[in-house]
């Protein structure tokens, strides 16, 4: 399980819909929405 980094949900990366690569790493995201926040400013979720 993944965790999705802006609303903290566990995702399953086996059938997660919305994925984001940053920098070489895959991030799941439990809705589009998610995917969409994480998208327009990555480097403020990733650590």
């Amino acid at each position: 399980m993944a965790k999705d980094l802006i609303c903290g949900m566990e995702v399953d990366e086996r059938s997660a819909k919305w994925t984001s690569d940053y920098k070489g790493k895959k991030y799941y995201f439990c809705a589009p929405g998610c995917k969409k926040k994480f998208d327009q400013d990555p480097s403020k979720y990733v650590k």
